[in-house]
Parts: structure tokens; C-alpha cells; sequence
């Protein structure tokens, strides 16, 4: 810890051998690009956040998990311990809130069948190009699952090439490269990652940790052939290998996190291996054509308990473009089939959908329109077998104000199917019983004002839901909340304060009810959905006192909840309010950098609570990472 406490102390000395040089920095609307029409965001009909590549590379995040909990309004939390697996919530859905949101990288859709998250570890912080949040939104073009919104990930495409490493308490390690060239006709980019760590919780008596490391690999490569014609390719893969602890009792929890528990620890595996191809044709300077497919082989062991499920997924999407500077169009289709096998079980799940989305800008006014239908299949070999047919809607509308402001609002009719885990058991088979799809009507009203010192949005969302999917750890089953609904408040501002102070915040506000759901014995209708809560704050204040150093303050706050299980809304023990500060350091030239970040420096136990004395510990103590990066 000494010695990272140094390298902050070293930047921040380096600093003032320069302070005569401070840079300037400009905001300015950036471009919405992995959406179905691009746009600017302060023409955007969405309520939407943005992330570049400079926003990344300056938080120096361990991973995407970590940006996003840090740096925008999304939560995650590790799944049950799982790092490498996180779950991700924004607009109030609580411990199933990754399942009402679309994730995609480059346009393939990253969502799995079952109720396992999207491994988000297996994209190197380093390969990122642009990040784009998209709130109750997206649903036509991102289609089954979007009723809290989509992440969209864009890697880059450039002529960058860098090698990257840092090393950090508990045994931390990593190395990551990126290497590209772009000309006229060719874009080629090779990009890795390698991380490991030693523990920080005991799992069992003889002083073992609760160990992991993951690897991550991908080649893009865009050629284009005529003048007309873009030919793509990309493969990528990723192995992870995760020990986490078991629950702590609250005592056990509040005398040492670090503790291993009295449950054992879980040891998993988890292999991912993608190949996609895409053709991409110019007719004209306004209509195109486009066609993609994707493969993704993957394997999950989960070696305690000797158990192991094998994935196959393939997809295919196409679609014609129209975009003059008044008018676009898009028309396209979605195919995916989702096999799932394990010794003795087939599954698979397979969506089919065809959707149009138009944008018409008049002067000062933008507005959206889009429409999807879908038809969603599950199937067990010898039969039992589920269709569904989904309706997705899109409508929105932007009105400029001025050079800097405008006005939005947006409305989206969404779904989400449930995993194949929900409707049949994963060790025997047997057919569980029918989980409706949920729907959910989402109204989204928005302000932006943004100008060279200030990028200020505010909005305001409601969303009302039937049938909204959970688990209830009572009764063992997967159901439905017949009725709920929730709403909110977004508010985020990055402020230049002068050259070399700025300040980012993003703050939510929200409430999820049910407003009728009765299970058995149990009547949830009034109480509020477990694992949400009311308050989550962001807070960056940002020092650059010259244009080679960077030094970052970041504050992350979310307060006390009702446990994940507690749909009776009366155990004793709640969910705990998460606080977490962090600071960060940069010191960079034109072709080098050095860095170092300290999170938790307060030591904060935080944990994730599943139901009484049930508490998985989540940034529980103080890390730290130095590192260096090499750019040629």
C-alpha cells in the first residue's frame, strides 16, 4: 500500500513541474453512433449517457464492471461473489435488472438464455472505443429483454497501438495490448488481456483465497473490396477462473468480511469463443445494405459441484439503410437460436423478429418512430415446447431550444421472455410451468443544455408493467408480479469549473412498487420490489493543472434497500448503503503514462444482502493498482 501511495504522491509532484502548461477542455454534443439511426445527444429523442475512449482510459477501471459502477448511473454487483459475472441494474428493476436490459458489443447481443449475465469481463477496458447507455429505450432495434434500456459497446477501429500494465495489492496483475492500423481500404485490430489475482477472502481453514484470473483475446478486421462493397471479420475469446466465498451471518460479516463463512466456496470455469462475419454494400451515398452473423461456443463448469453446461449460439441480423440529412430509415431482421446442453438435458431458446425505424428531422424538431414484432421459442427435446409473439413500439420527439438545449420525450412499449432456467430445472429437465412474458410501458420526459463549460440532462420516467419477472425464494418458483410500476428521477451534469477543476454527477432517484401480486399465501400488492434502492449518487471531482496530469476524487453512494428475497418487505436485516471513494492519478506524455488509483480508501465494508445473516461481501477493503502505459 506504501508504495502505491508513493506513485500518487509521485504524479501529483510531477504535476507541478508543469503547472504552467494547463490544457483546455471543450464539451460538445457527441455522436450517438451503435444506435439504429445516429444522431447528436442533444437531438436524441432518448434519455442517454455517453462514454469515449478518453472517459475509459482516464478512470482506469480493472474492467468494464468497474466503469460502469463508477463512472455512470448503472449498478453491479457481483453475482452471489462472482466478479466476472456481475449483475447490472438501472431504473429500479432490482436483482433481476440485468435481465430487462439489452447488452450489446459491435451490435451482437451479448444476453444469455439463461439467468447467467453477460460476461462484460471478456472486453478489455483497453479495446473500447465508446460506450452508450440508452434508458427505457431501444427495444426495436435491440429487441427481447430492453425494458430498462441497452448498453451499447463499441471497440475501435484506429490506428492506435499501445501495451499496457499494472500491479496492485492482493496479488494483482495485469497486462493488456492493443494494436491497430486503419487506411482507406483496411482496418485491422488485434487486442488482449491478462489479469490475475491472488484473493482477498479465506475459503477454507488452511488460509486459502478465494483466487481468480481471466484472459481475454479478439481480431477485427473491415476490408473494403469496392467502392461499394465492406467486408468484415472478427473472432474473440475469453477464460475466466473464479473462486468466491460463500454468505457471511451479519456478525460474521461485521467482525471480518474476510472471513470464509460457513458455506464453501464455489469454483468456476467459465470459456467463451465468438466468430462473426458481416458484408456491408453501398447502392448509393444514402442507401446501404447490411448483413451480420455471429457464433458463440461457450462452457461453464462449475467444478464444486461437478457440473457443467455447454452454450451454442448463433445469430443473423440484416437490414437496408436509408439516411439523408431529413430522413432515415431502417428495416430490418433478427434470427437467434440459443442451445443449451448439459449430460442428460436439451434446451434451446430461438427469437425471430422483423422491425422498421424512422427518424424525421424538421428544422428544430426530431422525431422517432419504430415498430418490432418478435416471436420467441422454447423448446426441450421430446417436446413441452413455448411460443410467445411480442410486440415492441417506439415513439419519440426532440425539440431543439436553442444552439445548446432541448426538450424530450419518449415512449417505448417493451418485453422481456424468461430464461430457459425459469420454465424448466436445469437438472432434471422437467417442465416448471409457464412464466408470461413481462411488458412494460416506459414514458420518458427529458432536458439537455449543453455547452463548451457545462453538459447538463435531467429526465423524469415512469414505467408501468404487467407481469414483471422474479423469483420467489418462498415458495421456490419462478412467477410473475401480476401488476407494478416505477418512476424516477436522472439528473447528471459535468461542469468545467476552470481549465483545471471539473466536477461529473450523476444522481437517480427511484421507486419501484407492486402494486398487485398475491403467491400463494404471501400478498406482496403495496410493497416495494426488494434489491432497489431509493438514492444513487456519483460524484467525480476532477484536477488537471496542466495537460500531462490528471488526478480524480470519485464518491459512490447508494442507499439502504430491502434484501434481494424480502418481497414481505418485514425481515430485520435490510440492505446496507454502499459508499465508495476512490482516487486516481495520471501523469502522461505523448507517447507514455503513468498511473495509480486507490479504491476504497476508507476501507468501507459494503456487501450484497440476499435475506437475513445471508451477505455476500462486495468492495469490502482498500485496493490498489500503479501501472504504465506505452503508446508508439
Amino acid at each position: 500500500m506504501k508504495n502505491i501511495r508513493l506513485s500518487i504522491i509521485l504524479v501529483a509532484f510531477l504535476s507541478s513541474l508543469y503547472a504552467q502548461d494547463a490544457k483546455t477542455v471543450v464539451l460538445e454534443p457527441l455522436s450517438i453512433t451503435s444506435t439504429a439511426i445516429k444522431t447528436d445527444e442533444l437531438k436524441s429523442t432518448d434519455a442517454v449517457e455517453i462514454y469515449t475512449q478518453k472517459d475509459i482510459e482516464e478512470a482506469h477501471a480493472q474492467n468494464i464492471y468497474e466503469f460502469l459502477n463508477s463512472q455512470t448511473s448503472m449498478i453491479a454487483t457481483p453475482s452471489y461473489g462472482n466478479q466476472f459475472n456481475q449483475k447490472v441494474d438501472m431504473r429500479g428493476y432490482g436483482n433481476d435488472g440485468y435481465q430487462n436490459i439489452v447488452v450489446t458489443i459491435n451490435g451482437r447481443k451479448m444476453n444469455n438464455v439463461d439467468m447467467v449475465p453477460s460476461m462484460l469481463s471478456s472486453i478489455s477496458p483497453s479495446s473500447v472505443k465508446k460506450i452508450e447507455i440508452i434508458k427505457s429505450s431501444g427495444i426495436v432495434v435491440g429487441g427481447d429483454g430492453a425494458n430498462a434500456g441497452v448498453i451499447n459497446i463499441v471497440t475501435k477501429q484506429s490506428n492506435d497501438k499501445e501495451i499496457s500494465f499494472y500491479l496492485g495489492t492482493y496479488g494483482t496483475a495485469d497486462a493488456s495490448f492493443y494494436l491497430g492500423h486503419k487506411d482507406e481500404k483496411l482496418s485491422v485490430s488485434a487486442s488482449g488481456e491478462a489479469q490475475k489475482n491472488s484473493g482477498i477472502r479465506d475459503i477454507d481453514t488452511a488460509g486459502n483465497k478465494d483466487e481468480n484470473k481471466f484472459s481475454t483475446g479478439s481480431f477485427n478486421l473491415s476490408y473494403l473490396a469496392t467502392d461499394a462493397l465492406e467486408l468484415s471479420f472478427g473472432a474473440s475469446f475469453a477464460r475466466t477462473d473464479v473462486i468466491y466465498g460463500s454468505s457471511l451471518t451479519k456478525d460474521e460479516y461485521e467482525s471480518n468480511p474476510m472471513q470464509k463463512g460457513s458455506g464453501s466456496a464455489t469454483h468456476q470455469t467459465y470459456d467463451s469463443d465468438v466468430l462473426s462475419g458481416g458484408v456491408k454494400y453501398y447502392i448509393n451515398d444514402d442507401l446501404s445494405i447490411n448483413a451480420n452473423v455471429n457464433q458463440e461456443k461457450k462452457k461453464s463448469n462449475y467444478i464444486t459441484y461437478s457440473s457443467v453446461t455447454d452454450y451454442n449460439y448463433k445469430s443473423l441480423s440484416a437490414s437496408v439503410d436509408y439516411a439523408t440529412d431529413a430522413l432515415s430509415i431502417k428495416v430490418g431482421i433478427d434470427g437467434f437460436n440459443g442451445e443449451l446442453t448439459r449430460p442428460t438435458l436439451e434446451l434451446s431458446k430461438k427469437n425471430q423478429a422483423g422491425y422498421i425505424m424512422s427518424q424525421i428531422r424538421l428544422d428544430e424538431l426530431t422525431l422517432k418512430a419504430g415498430y418490432r414484432y418478435e416471436t420467441v421459442e422454447f423448446d426441450k427435446q421430446g417436446g413441452e415446447n413455448v411460443r410467445d409473439i411480442l410486440h415492441g413500439v417506439e415513439f419519440g420527439l426532440n425539440q431543439t431550444l436553442s444552439k445548446n438545449s432541448s426538450v424530450f420525450f419518449n415512449y417505448a412499449r417493451s418485453y422481456q421472455s424468461a430464461s430457459l432456467d425459469r420454465l424448466f430445472s436445469f437438472f432434471t429437465g422437467t417442465y416448471k410451468g409457464y412464466v408470461n412474458p413481462a411488458k412494460a410501458h416506459n414514458y420518458t420526459l427529458g432536458y439537455n443544455h449543453i455547452t463548451k463549460t457545462n453538459k447538463f440532462k435531467a429526465a423524469i420516467y415512469y414505467v408501468d408493467l404487467v407481469n414483471e419477472i422474479y423469483y420467489n425464494a418462498l415458495t421456490f418458483k419462478n412467477t410473475n408480479i401480476d401488476k407494478s410500476h416505477k418512476y424516477g428521477l436522472d439528473l447528471s451534469d459535468k461542469l468545467l469549473i476552470t481549465d483545471e477543476f471539473n466536477v461529473v454527477l450523476n444522481y437517480n432517484y427511484v421507486q419501484a412498487i407492486m402494486d398487485d401480486e398475491i403467491d400463494g399465501a404471501s400478498n406482496y400488492s403495496g410493497n416495494y420490489l426488494p434489491g432497489v434502492s431509493d438514492h444513487n449518487v456519483k460524484a467525480t471531482l476532477g484536477y488537471t493543472p496542466n495537460k500531462f496530469t490528471t488526478v480524480a476524487l470519485t464518491q459512490t453512494y447508494r442507499s439502504e434497500a430491502y434484501s434481494a428475497n424480502d418481497f414481505n418487505n418485514n425481515l430485520s436485516q435490510k440492505q446496507e448503503p454502499y459508499m465508495s471513494t476512490d482516487i486516481s492519478a495520471t501523469y502522461a506524455q505523448k507517447d507514455w503514462e503513468v498511473f495509480a488509483k486507490i479504491n476504497n480508501i476508507f476501507n468501507q465494508s459494503n456487501g450484497l444482502w440476499i435475506r437475513d445473516d445471508a451477505i455476500y461481501p462486495v468492495n469490502f477493503t482498500t485496493t490498489a493498482i500503479a501501472g504504465f502505459k506505452l503508446k508508439y
